[in-house]
């Protein structure tokens, strides 16, 4: 594969642009001008506020060694490994034993911890932890290392923290001077009783791989719990806050919603194995550890060591959704665990009044009926909503939160499908209907956008009269194009449509080979001039996933690419940025030349009103080898100004990708070009996706 430089990536297509413009030798490889007209006088539906928003799963470490900047795998040895992650210095040949246990933990959620025992202590009698594929750290950077200590029988004096660059060994056990030291502590004073510790490292170099050594002084038993590394530069500087390159990236984005936590994860492979909300929220430490199902769900990227400590929960999504100003969308169980891995059902059994907000889920050995799980959405409603004198409005405020968290919506199942769904669905949002009327549901039309099992669902839930049908498309790029008209057939009454998931693949469904090309991105940028055009069916839209780890994803393309200490937004990225940042108000009809269909000659358009800004905002796609010259009439406009600005992305090369190396390689590029009457000209470089701003009021 040729991938350009960013000089061919980039400036090439600006420099062929302002060619064209000036009637140069660019402008002369073009054939005669289309036509388009854009109806500013008749303006149609309006575009929803929140249209452009973001699905966060945790998939690809998106959470623990993402955005969840916790730099100690399995901190607090309640994983199923318990020692995932921990590794004893030379085998633990330095130590007379050391064992998981849970006599007298710190508390009842939270019943594992470590015991060392040492005869010799030293710089050799301890254990590492090797970090989410190693710990990102920054020179000069302060982190926050802390840990529960509780000192047994024997003389033990204190614990050695060192955060080290592991040191190349060609053979042999592990050895303590196999790594240059960046940053080093000391944690005295231990007691027989569990006490929190805390020390700040200071790290001398930078460097994406550290690891972290906790050795003991002294002789004796000393047991551990809850190791933390913390950096203090998160978002917002909040002590369990967010990693703040990648939250600044989704800010950027300006999004109407943020859907979360999921994906299937929100399903389980068990309904044990669930994601039960409740679980996440208050004390971080005491948070329960589970499985994440995406761990071994494909060979070709077979990580047994993924799990969710959950220091990313509700609260903490709720919260950032309010930091970057988009509507919080939760998505909760139906009662049912992912129908591709055991397809397990809650019974329906009895459906009650709602109880009241102390009502306590169903013990782990008992078997939840779907009351359980309504339960859950209505006390979920009170956490996110509720006054302090609520009790799980309460439980809000206890964590620094008093102000209401204004959820308005709430999606009830993630992908399912058939009747075992829609049946569980209907009783749901009628129980949530009738406590809390004003939230908007959000339903499942299953994970294909087409097929009996999808048009069952439509069905079924226009007769339900769903708020809003939750639609997923995933493949090859040309679909997208061939299927930019796809709601220009739907009912302009029922449900609205919620384009939740969708990505092109540059080979096949969850392919390892896919890439984030510019083929995909320019084919999503087409396809969603057709849901910005259908304004009045489709109210929103996510690309999906959103995050990926460079060394530990499963499912590929993603929008955002990171390691340890950089990211990068992927063209799909800018993409949907432009998108979401130049939404408008209402949408404009765009005529072709003899009434043509949208995508004819591979030319896609669509067109809105900014209101508030008092532009009108023109996107085209072309989707060809050659620059397109087009005249664009803005009927009905009035006052036009004199300048209007540009966005372009363009690349002779549809391969082009962006990477850490090379972060905006593709990008938009912004310019102006000259605006005389209500005709504008312009011509569109090859392979390109064009945002055009006009000053003017009709």
């Amino acid at each position: 594969m040729r991938i350009p430089t960013a000089t061919t990536a980039v400036l090439a297509p600006a420099l062929a642009l302002l060619g064209a413009l000036a009637g140069g030798p660019a402008g002369a490889q073009t054939a005669a001008p289309v036509a388009l007209t854009v109806q500013v006088n008749r303006p149609g539906a309006a575009v929803n506020k929140n249209m452009y928003g973001l699905f966060f799963e945790d998939i690809n470490f998106a959470a623990d060694g993402g955005l969840y900047p916790e730099l100690v795998k399995n901190k607090s040895f309640e994983t199923d490994d318990h020692l995932l992650g921990w590794k004893a210095l030379r085998g633990g040949a330095a130590l007379e034993s050391y064992v998981v246990l849970t006599d007298g933990p710190i508390g009842p959620t939270n019943n594992h911890f470590l015991r060392l025992s040492t005869k010799t202590g030293g710089p050799e009698a301890g254990f590492v932890n090797e970090g989410f594929r190693g710990m990102g750290v920054k020179e000069g950077a302060e982190y926050t290392f802390s840990v529960y200590a509780r000192r047994g029988p024997g003389s033990i004096t204190g614990l050695r923290v060192t955060l080290e660059q592991p040191g190349p060994r060609k053979d042999g056990p592990e050895t303590p001077d196999s790594g240059a030291a960046l940053a080093q502590a000391q944690i005295t004073g231990l007691t027989g009783e569990w006490k929190k510790y805390s020390v700040v490292l200071k790290p001398s170099a930078t460097f994406a791989k550290a690891r972290l050594k906790l050795t003991v002084d002294g002789t004796g038993t000393v047991d551990l719990d809850v190791a933390s590394l913390y950096p203090k530069d998160t978002w917002m500087k909040r002590e369990n806050g967010l990693r703040p390159d990648l939250v600044q990236l989704l800010k950027d984005m300006q999004p109407g919603f943020l859907r979360f936590p999921g994906g299937c994860i929100v399903e389980g492979r068990t309904l044990a194995q669930r994601y039960q909300w409740k679980e996440t929220i208050g004390e971080v430490a005491a948070r329960p550890s589970l499985v994440n199902r995406w761990n071994t769900e494909f060979l070709h990227k077979f990580t047994p060591d993924y799990y969710q400590s959950f220091g990313l929960g509700f609260f903490e999504y709720f919260q950032l959704a309010e930091d970057i100003g988009a509507e919080p969308l939760p998505i909760l169980n139906v009662g049912m665990a992912c129908q591709f891995n055991s397809a397990e059902l809650a019974p329906i059994g009895p459906i009650t009044a709602a109880k009241g907000p102390n009502a306590t889920p169903a013990a782990a050995d008992d078997a939840p009926t779907l009351q359980t799980f309504i339960q859950d959405a209505l006390d979920l409603v009170e956490f996110a909503n509720g006054p302090a004198s609520s009790p799980w409005g309460a439980k809000r405020v206890a964590m620094g939160h008093p102000a209401p968290f204004h959820l308005k919506m709430l999606g009830i199942g993630n992908e399912q499908w058939g009747p075992q769904y829609l049946e569980r669905y209907e009783l749901f949002a009628k129980a949530l209907k009738a406590k809390y009327p004003a939230i908007e549901i959000v339903s499942s039309a299953g994970p294909s956008p087409d097929g009996p099992l999808f048009d069952t669902a439509s069905k079924r839930l226009a007769e339900l009269k769903a708020e809003y049908v939750d639609e997923h498309y995933y493949a090859k790029p040309e679909w997208f194009r061939q299927h930019a008209d796809r709601y220009d057939k739907y009912a302009r009454t029922g449900p609205k449509i919620f384009a939740g998931e969708y990505a092109a693949q540059s080979v096949a469904i969850a392919s390892p080979e896919n890439r984030n090309t510019w083929d995909c991105a320019l084919s999503e940028a087409a396809f969603m001039t057709g849901l910005e055009r259908n304004a009045d069916v489709v109210g929103m839209a996510s690309y999906a996933p959103l995050f990926a780890h460079v060394d530990a994803w499963q499912w590929t393309p993603d929008m955002i690419w990171f390691d340890n200490l950089n990211s990068y937004g992927s063209p799909s990225y800018y993409v949907q940025k432009m998108y979401a940042l130049n939404k408008g108000t209402r949408v404009l009809p765009v005529a072709l030349p003899g009434g043509a269909k949208n995508g004819t000659d591979n030319l896609f358009a669509s067109a809105v009103a900014d209101d508030k800004a008092g532009d009108v905002v023109v996107k085209l796609v072309n989707y060809s080898t050659s620059p397109r010259a087009v005249k664009i009439d803005l009927a009905g406009a009035k006052k036009l100004g004199k300048t209007g600005r540009a966005q372009v992305m363009a690349s002779a090369d549809l391969q082009t990708q962006n990477s850490l190396k090379e972060p905006q390689k593709l990008a938009p590029q912004e310019s102006t070009f000259a605006v005389s009457g209500s005709v504008v000209s312009y011509t569109l470089a090859p392979n390109s996706f064009t945002v055009l701003r006009v000053a003017g009021r009709k």
